[in-house]
């Protein structure tokens, strides 16, 4: 496994490398990057079994320098653009790469090296080694995945009329620079022998066949093999934690969970309006109140965000906020838990799929805006918080509370929680035995043990 090191990116990596130790014990895995992101990836294990962890071989080459300057609150986009000198670091990890790969084919039949799309220029190596092969795991949705190939290349996306006049662009989604990045992977995508995709058919079926119809080698194998999380908590929730236990005390389906992920910074005046329209709402809920995070996350302090004077106080027993890292997909597969307050990244949106729960969308950059379409407009089991066009306007306290009331307090609300639970529960059969998504990861383990 080589991953991208950022969290997003990390986890869902870690995730299958725990799915794999779980499933099929004869097989070894290597997980292999920076020393300091691979730390990362354990230290923040959310939901997964230490003892498939403990199979895991984690290959530490020497973290490179990099500053690891803190995230900008109040600049205009939010792409986490304080996390370039991390990118630009992990792009001098091909040399201990392609040594690592050199000494472990000379003593395996097969090599199968599983890297993120944007480190395909780290694993190009794989080329020169007689019995090694290389997969693309892709860490974001298929249909955003499709949706960017169409409308990059000028071909029409296959949606209908009155969906395709409210697609989401393209514009402000990243930085130049990363954008370039991506680009100057191009050169070493062939080198694969397929993908993978951490979605179900249950979710995007219609967008896998969409996807095979306009990607470049249509050749190549793909598997949709996720969700990759752990299904079932019942082994890891046993653990102490106040989110958790907090929940314990809450109605069934009465808890709105809030949090924006690992790269997203909000100024003051946003954390204001937010905290007011969570107050007004008058909904219970989680608050997870992080700054994003830096290149190292083992550096400095993150910036402790003010709140308004007297907010907690006043919101005791109805809203509990919280400034550490916090058991997400416990959170979501907790039984008081009614909706999610998310920036759309594919990782929080696949947990919050898997366990039922339905999205008040507030997408910040990258993929998100087109993943937060699918949850609110495709699927239908979510409400837009802020329309993308709109990403540069300050969102005020009264719309954030109309939405958190329509999510969780209304008739509309409740079909939008019947239709997340139907999915959650078809998403979740699909990775038992005989499940659409079990006989893909069996699928792609038979391929790769042939």
């Amino acid at each position: 496994m080589v991953p991208f090191p950022g969290q997003g990116h990390l986890n869902q990596l870690l995730q299958l490398a725990c799915l794999i130790t779980s499933s099929y014990d004869d097989l070894p895995v290597y997980y292999v990057g920076s020393a300091t992101h691979n730390l990362q990836a354990r230290v923040r294990a959310n939901a997964l079994n230490p003892s498939d962890i403990a199979k895991i071989h984690f290959h530490d080459i020497p973290t490179p320098d990099f500053t690891s300057p803190a995230p900008d609150p109040n600049a205009l986009s939010k792409f986490p653009s304080h996390l370039e000198p991390s990118w630009d670091a992990c792009m001098l990890l091909r040399e201990p790469i392609a040594s690592f790969l050199r000494d472990i084919s000379s003593i395996s039949r097969r090599v199968v090296v599983v890297h993120d799309s944007l480190m395909s220029y780290n694993i190009q190596d794989v080329s020169s080694l007689h019995n090694a092969e290389s997969y693309i795991f892709n860490c974001i949705s298929v249909f955003t995945f499709y949706c960017i190939i169409c409308l990059s290349v000028g071909m029409s996306v296959q949606l209908e009329e009155e969906l395709l006049k409210k697609l989401p662009s393209l514009d402000g989604i990243m930085t130049d620079k990363i954008r370039d990045r991506g680009a100057s992977q191009s050169p070493y995508l062939d080198i694969r022998s397929g993908d993978i995709h951490n979605t179900s058919k249950v979710i995007e079926g219609k967008f896998l066949d969409l996807l095979a119809q306009v990607a470049s080698d249509q050749k190549k194998k793909n598997w949709a093999i996720g969700p990759l999380l752990p299904t079932k908590m019942d082994r890891i929730s046993n653990r102490e934690d106040v989110c958790l236990d907090w929940l314990d005390k809450q109605p069934p389906r009465s808890v709105l969970y809030v949090s924006f992920g690992t790269t997203t910074s909000f100024s003051d005046r946003e954390i204001k309006e937010l905290a007011m329209g969570l107050e007004q709402s008058k909904q219970r809920f989680i608050w997870v109140l992080r700054d994003a995070d830096r290149g190292d996350i083992f550096t400095e302090e993150a910036r402790r965000v003010e709140l308004p004077e007297g907010f907690e106080e006043r919101v005791k027993g109805v809203g509990l906020v919280v400034r550490e890292w916090a058991p997400q997909p416990e959170i979501l597969a907790h039984s008081s838990t009614g909706g999610f307050m998310s920036h759309c990244g594919w990782n929080s949106c696949i947990e919050s799929i898997t366990m039922g729960v339905p999205i008040a969308a507030w997408p910040m950059h990258s993929d998100q805006p087109m993943t937060g379409f699918l949850v609110t407009d495709v699927l239908k089991i979510g409400l837009i918080v802020r329309e993308w066009e709109k990403r540069e306007e300050m969102v005020n306290a009264s719309t954030i509370e109309d939405v958190v009331r329509k999510l969780m307090a209304s008739e509309e609300g409740d079909v939008i929680r019947k239709r997340a639970e139907e999915l959650g529960e078809a998403v979740r059969l699909s990775t038992e035995k005989g499940g659409a998504s079990r006989m893909e990861l069996d699928s792609f383990i038979a391929h790769i043990t042939r």
